[in-house]
């Protein structure tokens, strides 16, 4: 399982029990677009090989809202 905690810096992930963390200027750079603009799916898709991407996306800019 992926847990992924939002802020307005980054992304702190746990990802089969490892914990990183994914600066904004990453994320921002590996879509090309803004950091609020981008999905959890995205980010998830980032992270793991084969995400399990249930419900609808989400923008980072709802969830820190």
């Amino acid at each position: 399982m992926t847990t992924l905690a939002f802020d307005d810096e980054g992304v702190d992930v746990v990802y089969e029990g490892t914990e990183f963390r994914l600066e904004k200027v990453l994320i921002e750079e590996a879509v090309e677009k803004s950091y609020y603009d981008v999905t959890d799916h995205e980010v998830l898709q980032m992270v793991a090989e084969h995400p399990d991407l249930e419900g609808e996306p989400r923008r980072i800019g709802d969830i820190l809202d």
